[in-house]
């Protein structure tokens, strides 16, 4: 086991930063090179690292990392030859007719409707190529958090140090060689919510050599979220490399793969964003119909049941696997079971509920478990996210905001196609899942389709007749999205080279 060198690690892929419960994302164009470089021959200095820091006291009141997009790295003046050797999936971003039916974004998804990311890319019919369309283009993403030390729990105080670093930075932009283009604001909720009401960020991998410490089973070897370490296949990922010599190649690291040149991966990794709409009414509303009182009033237990059988856990986080009754009631980060060993069947989890489709763990299809457990390790992502909107819990009885909620979703991923897409297309958007033929992904796989012929359900597993809810409504709509190389410490010293 190689430990990782978490001094070049920007810090959020390793950290959720959790303490700081405010945040500010910023979607950036770079409209002056040689000025950006400028600021950042300095300020690769001022972005947190994933180094470990022992007492609180000394944790920084602000943090700050940055990611690019691939017209950001062209805009940067990376040449030709060395764009080309990022991956297929990143050079093309989020937005191409080919991912727009493999994520799933359509109807009120379609990218025409976003608020940003849409103009990533453009496709050129003419050429038959790829070319960035400068219009409205997003470069980079400044990510920046904020906490206020003399009361972390106070999120106000939290909000008022990450928008006062903001103002601070955005002062300097026209100095910077930056323009903002978009920027929307993530916050936690008590007891980390989601607005549906569950506890999220829960079941998260531990990237071997990050110095964490878990069960087994969660610890995923780092090539999987990081370039220049090995993956769960026992290679190393496919790593950006220079082909054409261009700045200071000293401060770049030679490829671990053994090819001699030099790596502009290493201890980087993709970062994928999607801005998600929460239709909290639509999916309280549907529970709380399939499952009211003969009167028509809502039972509410009934409904938070079901609730729980879409989701995987219940509302405090508690997994109906190893709690299938009833929600237990107090906030739970209970991670460490299998489904091969207390619920091969799906009659406490449903084989559709949201949590495992997105990671089986060790009962993939009709596999073992050693195998299922390893087929699910291949397809794991880094996830964070925070929220956008008011402060507001969904419930049976709770079912309308005001206004717009939402998730600020982002993972990290050392190969996009294999696992965020992955994830997306096969496991969440496909409705065939064991022995179910009409039933996507209850949260994240629901199509919006007016064919009469199209079902979309969730089923039920149980002894001896499982029950199937039809026409389940689609409860997340994408306002918007990209993907974000995110460089090592080392990568932006570099980038301030050229």
């Amino acid at each position: 086991m190689n430990m990782l060198e978490l001094e070049n690690i920007q810090g959020y892929v390793i950290r959720g930063y959790a303490h700081m419960k405010y945040s500010r994302f910023a979607y950036l164009q770079i409209t002056d090179a040689t000025l950006f470089k400028k600021w950042l021959k300095t300020s690769w200095l001022k972005m947190t690292s994933a180094k470990h820091i022992h007492g609180k006291d000394e944790i920084a009141e602000t943090h700050l990392n940055i990611a690019f997009t691939h017209p950001g790295l062209r805009a940067l003046g990376l040449e030709e030859e060395n764009l080309a050797s990022f991956s297929r999936e990143f050079r093309e971003g989020i937005v191409s007719p080919h991912r727009k039916r493999l994520l799933g974004d359509e109807g009120e998804s379609d990218p025409d409707k976003w608020i940003w990311g849409a103009n990533q890319n453009e496709w050129s019919a003419n050429q038959n190529e790829w070319s960035a369309n400068q219009n409205d283009s997003i470069h980079l993403c400044l990510m920046i958090f904020g906490r206020d030390k003399a009361d972390e729990n106070d999120l106000e105080k939290d909000k008022k140090v990450c928008l006062d670093y903001y103002v601070q930075l955005k002062e300097e932009f026209p100095s910077m060689g930056l323009q903002e283009v978009y920027k929307i604001d993530g916050q936690t909720q008590p007891n980390n919510k989601e607005h549906f009401g569950f506890r999220d960020g829960i079941s998260q991998p531990i990237i071997e050599g990050s110095g964490r410490v878990g069960a087994t089973d969660d610890v995923i070897k780092a090539g999987e979220f990081l370039f220049g370490y090995r993956n769960e296949f026992g290679v190393y990922p496919d790593t950006p490399l220079i082909s054409k010599d261009q700045g200071n190649m000293n401060l770049l690291p030679t490829d671990a793969e053994g090819s001699g040149k030099k790596d502009i991966g290493k201890d980087g990794t993709f970062m994928v964003m999607r801005q998600l709409e929460q239709d909290v009414n639509a999916f309280w509303s549907y529970l709380n119909e399939k499952t009211k009182n003969p009167d028509g009033t809502i039972n509410e237990e009934d409904s938070l049941k079901l609730g729980a059988k879409f989701m995987g856990r219940w509302q405090s986080g508690a997994p109906i696997t190893l709690f299938p009754d009833q929600d237990p009631g107090k906030y739970s980060a209970i991670n460490d079971f299998g489904y091969a060993k207390f619920d091969k069947d799906g009659v406490k989890c449903p084989f559709g509920s949201h949590l495992r489709r997105m990671n089986p763990r060790d009962n993939v299809d009709d596999h073992k478990a050693k195998e299922s457990l390893l087929l699910s390790k291949q397809h794991r992502i880094i996830r964070r996210a925070r929220l956008y909107g008011e402060i507001f819990e969904g419930s049976p009885t709770n079912t309308v905001p005001n206004g717009e909620v939402g998730l600020l979703f982002c993972c990290f991923n050392a190969d996009i196609s294999r696992q965020f897409e992955f994830l997306q297309y096969t496991w969440g958007k496909l409705p065939i899942n064991k022995e179910l033929y009409n039933d996507p992904d209850p949260i994240i796989g629901v199509q919006e389709t007016t064919d009469p012929k199209i079902e979309q359900n969730f089923t039920v597993q149980d002894c001896p007749v499982s029950k199937t809810y039809h026409d389940i409504p689609r409860v997340i709509t994408v306002k918007g999205g990209g993907y974000f190389f995110f460089p090592s410490i080392t990568t932006l010293r570099y980038f301030a080279s050229i």
